[in-house]
């Protein structure tokens, strides 16, 4: 793959590290690069055709997300992955998400009201098509708006930054593993039930339907993959 070279910089475009970082994650998230695989960056250089100091700059941010391991005098290696890991993921966003969820329902004006019921409708109204990847590329895109629009409001950049660290991660999860599942659990009433609780600031109640979302979502792909994945390393 060819990055394409940008002239000078200017505001709302990425620099060639940052097209390079998006390249990088699009195939981690998505299985092209294998968890576990080892990443040369000769090879990579010379197949994105790119210089190796953005190549460099983009791995760098992808090990600060966590997708990408360093390791002295072994280089780099795409994140592996595990049933532990997912689950260790997801009693992080357990804390994390319905703490930052009461934040924004606390901060949050009419205007992140009325764009969390926009992302919501429009979660609603894409579908979600087995078998067609622009179809699960659209509804993974509007569901990860509408949780980060739940949330956005908090008032914490660093939580922020965790949150996506961690919503990329489990990602990984459902991109490998999903691709084939031909029936694939209906959350049209419990994203509608979680905005509404949401809107109408019923903070307690919002948080706890957050949360039984994330416990299902992740038991559910949990169930489809505990048998390839190994639980923890001895």
């Amino acid at each position: 793959m060819t990055i394409p070279v940008l002239g000078p910089k200017s505001a709302g475009k990425p620099t060639i590290a940052g097209q390079i970082e998006a390249q990088l994650r699009h195939d981690i998230l998505h299985g092209v690069l294998a968890p576990g695989s080892k990443l040369n960056l000769d090879k990579l250089r010379a197949s994105m055709d790119v210089g190796l100091s953005p190549l460099r700059e983009a791995v760098t941010r992808l090990v600060t997300e966590g997708l990408i391991e360093a390791e002295a005098q072994r280089g780099y290696t795409v994140t592996p992955i595990s049933v532990a890991n997912l689950d260790e993921v997801c009693a992080l966003r357990l804390e994390l998400e319905p703490y930052a969820l009461r934040k924004s329902i606390e901060k949050g004006g009419l205007d992140w009201e009325a764009a969390v019921m926009g992302a919501l409708y429009r979660l609603n109204k894409t579908d979600r098509i087995p078998g067609d990847p622009l179809s699960l590329a659209n509804w993974e895109a509007a569901n990860n708006a509408f949780h980060f629009t739940l949330i956005e409001r908090c008032g914490m950049p660093l939580l922020i930054k965790m949150y996506k660290s961690l919503v990329s991660m489990n990602d990984r999860y459902r991109h490998i593993y999903l691709k084939a599942v031909a029936v694939q659990r209906d959350v049209i009433d419990e994203h509608t039930a979680i905005a509404h609780a949401a809107v109408e600031r019923r903070p307690d109640d919002a948080a706890a339907l957050l949360a039984k979302h994330i416990e299902r979502s992740t038991n559910n792909l949990r169930r489809l993959i505990s048998a390839d994945l190994p639980a923890a390393p001895l």
